[in-house]
């Protein structure tokens, strides 16, 4: 059990931290100077690297051969690729695909 006082030394780490990393990008790369090329290409780039390695990463444990055979997974793939290219945003289909793969698993797998 931690202390008051190692609670609040915890609490006060943490929002250093998190201040230090929002306002980090801003000291570094201020808004008068041009942004390097490496960073405008990191920033188109890792997006959809993250997305990919996001995808591999929730489907590494579907079996194709036992269970139930992926099917709530793929579900769950096709109601966020079709929320998304309805509507075009990111909160959508992020939700809808999490609510509709976990009411696949409870309720009908």
């Amino acid at each position: 059990m931690m202390t008051v006082t190692e609670r609040i030394i915890t609490i006060a780490i943490c929002a250093f931290a998190t201040m230090f990393t929002r306002f980090l990008p801003f000291l570094v790369f201020p808004e008068k100077k041009p942004t390097p090329k490496y960073i405008t290409y990191l920033g188109k780039a890792l997006p959809s690297a993250i997305f990919a390695m996001l995808i591999v990463y929730c489907l590494r444990n579907v079996e194709l051969v036992g269970g139930n055979n992926g099917i709530p997974e793929a579900l769950a793939i096709i109601v966020t690729c079709a929320l998304y290219f309805w509507r075009r945003q990111m909160l959508l289909p992020i939700a809808g695909g999490t609510i509709s793969y976990m009411l696949l698993v409870q309720l009908v797998f």
